[in-house]
């Protein structure tokens, strides 16, 4: 991205943002509440309307794509809500990303799919259940589980340890060190500063709707 600019109505919130993420790194945004982290994934995701700038997927400029058109071509969003489907089940939420896949992808999402339950077990002993049974943490678990099963080109994720135990955030954390490692670029935004320093090859701040290094 290159001077990205955002908002919310009259509000600007995104003002200037620079960002050039590689393949196979982790960039960590951190920042208080209300700094712009949140609205700068939604604009990247093409859920927010970028005023002005540039956004690029691998030099092809995505700024005027709809958000289904930027998915389709690998940039994916992991909001900081759990968006799960609550009345269908735990199976049936994670079989629906196939939906929007190539033919050639839907065998390898479901490898991936295999693998995210066996990590998390305690999931995949419910996956006849709706998903409004699931407590919150499991609920956030399925909402990453089904992200990471499309093996993302770029994966923006906001705040994914939120509501999980210190354990399963940092088996999540290296969910996202193994997708990394296999070639997607991550752009995570995260409360858990101690998680994020962790993954992240580099770390980065915003503030005033900015990004700048970290130096903490």
């Amino acid at each position: 991205m290159r001077g990205l600019h955002a908002g919310w109505g009259a509000i600007s919130i995104v003002q200037g943002a620079d960002l050039e993420v590689a393949a196979g790194e982790v960039v960590a945004v951190l920042g208080g509440n209300g700094s712009g982290k949140s609205s700068l994934l939604l604009a990247v995701a093409g859920l927010l309307r970028a005023r002005a700038g540039e956004v690029e997927l691998d030099g092809r400029p995505v700024a005027r794509l709809p958000a289904e058109r930027r998915a389709r071509l690998g940039l994916r969003l992991l909001p900081q809500t759990r968006r799960v489907f609550p009345s269908l089940t735990v199976r049936e939420n994670l079989e629906a990303v196939e939906l929007g896949l190539p033919a050639a992808e839907v065998d390898g999402a479901r490898a991936r799919r295999a693998a995210w339950l066996e990590r998390f077990p305690a999931l995949g002993a419910r996956l006849d259940e709706p998903a409004a049974g699931l407590s919150g943490g499991q609920q956030q678990l399925l909402a990453i589980g089904r992200v990471l099963s499309t093996r993302p080109r770029v994966l923006l994720a906001d705040e994914p340890s939120a509501g999980l135990s210190p354990a399963l955030a940092a088996a999540c954390g290296d969910a996202l060190l193994e997708l990394a490692a296999e070639g997607s670029a991550v752009v995570l935004v995260e409360q858990n500063v101690t998680l994020a320093r962790r993954l992240a090859t580099r770390v980065l701040r915003m503030h005033d709707g900015r990004l700048d290094p970290d130096h903490g």
